[in-house]
C-alpha cells in the first residue's frame, strides 16, 4: 500500500536528526520560514549548549538559532507528528539511525537526506541503505549542491537541488526550502543527485593535496576537469543522466569543494599534501570529511564494475596505501595517452 505525500505544500513540521553544521543550518533556514522545527542532537554536551544558549558552538559557532526550533535528544520527541524527517548524520552513521528512529518514524513522513557519501560495507548510496532498512514505499528524497553551511546560516545566496522519484514530494519539498537566498531545483535523477554529492568530496581531497604541495591552479583545473569525467563514468554505468553531474549537484558542488579551504575535504588534502599522515589529521577534526570513507567505498565499487577512475585510486593509494603525493602524480600524468573525448564518452 503505497504511503501517503506531503499532506500540506506550505508550513510543515520538520524533524532534523543530526545537529552538525549542516544540519544546524538547514533547522535554522526552515525555522526562518516558519517551520515548526525539531532538531535531534546525538552529543549531550552540544544538546546542553543548545538548550542553555541556542548556539551550536561545535559545528556553527556564532549564529544564534531561532526559538521555533527545539532541540532534543530522543527520537520519539523529535519525529512526533512530523512530516519531513532530514537526515543530516554522516553517511557512516546512516544506517545505525535509520534503525534507531524507525519505531518513532510517523506514517506519513517523508524521509529527506542531506548526507553525501557511501556505505563502504555494502557500497550502497543513502537511498540504497533507507531501500533496505525502511521498505521502498517510502518517499525519499536527497538535497545536495554547493553549499557551505556557514554561507547559507550567513544567507548568502546559493542553489542546490531536491531529487525525489515522487513528482510531488520534490515539489513539495522545493517550497518548504526555498528563499531569496536558498534557490532549489527539482530533479527526478536521484542516483545521479547522490553520486555527485558522495564523489565530489574525493576530489576535493585530490586538489587539497596539490595546495598543500604548493603547486598552480593548472593543476587543480586539471584534477577538477578529469574529475568530472571519472565522476561521470561512474555515474552512468550505475543508471544516471551524465547531465546530472553537469549539474548543481555534480559539477557545482565539485567546483566548490575543489576551491575552497571551508572545505573539510580539502583540508584533508591540504594537510596530506604538506606531509601530515592521515591519522594525525583526522584526529585533529571535530567533523567528518565524508571523503576519506568514500574514496575507499569507490575505489571499490569501480574496480567491482570495471570502471577507470585514476584519480580515485591515485587519492585512494594516498589515503590507504602510503603512496607519496608526488609519486601519485607522476603515474597520473605518465598514463597511456589518449584522445581527450574517447577518454570522456567511453562508458556512455
Amino acid at each position: 500500500m503505497a504511503r501517503p505525500v506531503l499532506a500540506s505544500p506550505d508550513l510543515q513540521t520538520v524533524a532534523v536528526i543530526g545537529a552538525g553544521s549542516w544540519g544546524t543550518c538547514l533547522a535554522q533556514l526552515l525555522a526562518d520560514k516558519g517551520a515548526a522545527v525539531r532538531l535531534w542532537v546525538r552529543e549531550p554536551e552540544v544538546l546542553a549548549d543548545l538548550n542553555r544558549e541556542r548556539i551550536n558552538r561545535n559545528f556553527l559557532q556564532g549564529v544564534r538559532l531561532s526559538p521555533r526550533i527545539m532541540f532534543t535528544g530522543e527520537f520519539a520527541v523529535a519525529l512526533q507528528g512530523a512530516q519531513v524527517a532530514l537526515m543530516a548524520v554522516p553517511s557512516h552513521f546512516f544506517r545505525e539511525v535509520l534503525r534507531e528512529l524507525r519505531p518513532h518514524l510517523p506514517p506519513e513522513a517523508v524521509l529527506l537526506s542531506a548526507t553525501k557519501g557511501m556505505e563502504i560495507d555494502t557500497l550502497l548510496t543513502m537511498e540504497g541503505v533507507v531501500r533496505e532498512e525502511l521498505g521502498a514505499a517510502l518517499p525519499y528524497a536527497v538535497l545536495s549542491g554547493p553549499s557551505f553551511a556557514r554561507e547559507v546560516a550567513q544567507k548568502t545566496p546559493t542553489a542546490v537541488t531536491i531529487a525525489s522519484r515522487h513528482r510531488k514530494v520534490a515539489h513539495s519539498l522545493q517550497r518548504l526550502f526555498s528563499t531569496p537566498y536558498f534557490r532549489v531545483y527539482t530533479t527526478h535523477e536521484v542516483t545521479g543527485v547522490e553520486l555527485g554529492g558522495a564523489l565530489k568530496n574525493i576530489f576535493a581531497i585530490g586538489t587539497g593535496i596539490l595546495e598543500g604541495m604548493g603547486l598552480g591552479a593548472n593543476s587543480r583545473a586539471a584534477v577538477i576537469t578529469r574529475g568530472l569525467a571519472e565522476m561521470t563514468r561512474l555515474g552512468t554505468r550505475l543508471g544516471a543522466n551524465p547531465m546530472t553531474l553537469a549539474g548543481l549537484a555534480g559539477l557545482g558542488d565539485l567546483v566548490l569543494t575543489c576551491t575552497s579551504s571551508q572545505s573539510r575535504n580539502f583540508q584533508v588534502g591540504m594537510k596530506l599534501g604538506k606531509g601530515l599522515s592521515l591519522a594525525e589529521i583526522l584526529e585533529g577534526m571535530s567533523e567528518v570529511a565524508e571523503g576519506v570513507k568514500t574514496t575507499r567505498a569507490v575505489h571499490f565499487l569501480a574496480q567491482r564494475l570495471g570502471v577507470e577512475m585514476p584519480i580515485v585510486e591515485a587519492v585512494f593509494r594516498i589515503l590507504y596505501e602510503g603512496l607519496p603525493p608526488r609519486e601519485a602524480i607522476k603515474k597520473l600524468m605518465t598514463r597511456e595517452l589518449k584522445d581527450e573525448l574517447e577518454a570522456m564518452t567511453e562508458t556512455w
